[in-house]
């Protein structure tokens, strides 16, 4: 636009359309990353309750010496992860294991246990659940 003189009134506009812009860009940056990063944190706590469920069914088939619920507790610590939950049923340990993802609790659970474990039933009670 310009006035009756011939001077233009719109004189810097560019400026704040540019900060405008690139404010945008950096919000939708920040959040894509944190997105990705969420993503990733749940992909960890679910191979960490993978890894803790096999070393449990590892001890309670006798493959490893110890306590299952103590070796998975270990195995998830390894992980970065807390143990919030271990249990056998039948010849499986099913374990679950939490981590805190940019101020989330994200919670895992894994089974462990020979094939076809789900369908075998042992007579004997379970000695290491409480």
């Amino acid at each position: 636009m310009r006035r009756a003189n011939g001077s233009r009134t719109d004189r810097g506009a560019g400026t704040p359309l540019v900060l405008g812009v690139l404010a945008a860009v950096l919000i939708a940056g920040l959040a894509l990353v944190s997105a990705a990063s969420a993503v990733a944190g749940a992909q960890r706590v679910g191979a960490g309750a993978d890894a803790a469920a096999l070393a449990a069914a590892d001890v309670m088939l006798g493959w490893v010496a110890g306590d299952p619920c103590d070796m998975a507790a270990r195995v998830a610590q390894a992980h970065d992860a807390a143990l919030v939950g271990c249990r056998a049923e039948g010849l499986s340990m099913i374990v679950t294991v939490r981590v805190t993802v940019l101020g989330v609790a994200v919670q895992r659970s894994a089974r462990a246990g020979p094939p076809g474990a789900r369908e075998v039933r042992t007579r004997a009670p379970c000695v290491w659940c409480g």
